[in-house]
């Protein structure tokens, strides 16, 4: 399966624990990437500095379903599911 173009759900629903271009903390859930365009594009694709976790993502029809609002709805829902502190994220508020 191929990324639908501007779609961008990986890129905001899930948290990233691990340092990435202009987030030296990471990226909490719910929370758009700092590297997105505004038609939802990632200025990173391609090069050397893009994270090793967004490198390693594929889309697939289990992550990204049919359309972006049931991707965003299934990686909301893997994030709450696997959040290891039992804290809020932004969806549950």
């Amino acid at each position: 399966m191929e990324c639908r173009a501007g779609c961008a759900a990986c890129c905001i629903a899930p948290s990233i624990s691990s340092p990435i271009p202009g987030m030296a903390d990471g990226k909490p859930a719910g929370v758009r990437c700092p590297q997105l365009t505004a038609d939802n594009r990632c200025r990173l694709f391609g090069r050397p500095e893009r994270p090793p976790v967004c490198l390693s993502l594929r889309a697939s029809e289990e992550m990204c379903g049919f359309s972006t609002v049931e991707a965003l709805e299934r990686l909301a829902g893997w994030e709450q599911l696997t959040r290891p502190d039992g804290h809020e994220t932004i969806r549950d508020i």
